[in-house]
């Protein structure tokens, strides 16, 4: 087991910000979509579709593990469109759900779901990146993505917005309040609004980040930081803790 003063074999106590920084990234900051398997770097329809229903899934609390699993189960059984959600129906929804530990949450999301589906298919024929067209600049982008289904929210939609900083020009999401909580607690930033913070996490990058990384992927590592240790209060845990000042 590793000691909680060393990343990937060096001593975080003496480490350079810049080299610290190119360790967050490569132990927490692997992109979600890469992890599913979803290549969204030519910007193709199905690659984002697929990315958004895996966002709908990540939107209830439920553990990573589990939204993989159900993920995974849609991609068997050929469920990865607009189309095919709406033709799988409520019944056979709720099972894909299940067999994915969705059981709490099953009923619901399966509304949620169709819903969307049909709004998607309606407004703008089942095309994100027809969405993404018609929006006039971030906030609309983000508001037409919440109007398409109850339960999608303002983290959700920073979620799936993230990893598409450098395939959409509109997108450009706020920083989600566990990307806040692990950036204070780093002392990366002082606590401010959401939009400052976004800019303050650029410079920072900008100064610290390995050319080789990628900003998506840093927000994506303090994403997992907050959310699996700061949030839970697990400092002892925590890998940055010699680093960490709120420790």
């Amino acid at each position: 087991m590793r000691s909680f003063d060393t990343l990937g074999g060096h001593n975080l106590y003496d480490l350079p910000m810049n080299e610290l920084v190119g360790l967050l990234v490569d132990e927490f900051g692997q992109r979600y979509s890469r992890l599913l398997g979803i290549n969204l770097d030519g910007g193709k329809d199905e690659e984002i579709f697929k990315w958004f229903l895996a966002f709908i899934l990540f939107g209830a609390p439920i553990n990573e593990a589990s939204v993989i699993k159900t993920f995974n189960f849609s991609r068997r059984r050929d469920v990865l469109t607009p189309g095919e959600i709406l033709e799988t129906g409520w019944d056979d929804l709720v099972r894909i759900l299940d067999e994915g530990a969705y059981t709490r949450y099953d009923f619901k999301t399966s509304d949620k779901l169709l819903e969307i589906m049909r709004n998607l298919n309606s407004e703008y024929k089942g095309s994100l990146n027809a969405l993404q067209g018609r929006s006039e600049d971030t906030r609309d982008l983000e508001k037409r993505l919440k109007d398409l289904g109850k339960g999608v929210g303002d983290v959700t939609v920073g979620i799936f917005l993230r990893e598409l900083r450098d395939i959409w020009e509109k997108a450009d999401p706020a920083p989600t309040p566990l990307v806040i909580l692990a950036a204070e607690n780093l002392g990366i930033i002082k606590g401010e609004k959401a939009r400052k913070v976004l800019q303050e996490l650029r410079i920072f990058w900008q100064e610290n980040g390995p050319p080789e990384g990628s900003f998506i992927e840093f927000e994506t590592a303090l994403l997992r930081v907050g959310k699996d240790f700061c949030r839970k209060n697990r400092c002892e845990k925590c890998l940055l803790k010699p680093r960490c000042p709120s420790s």
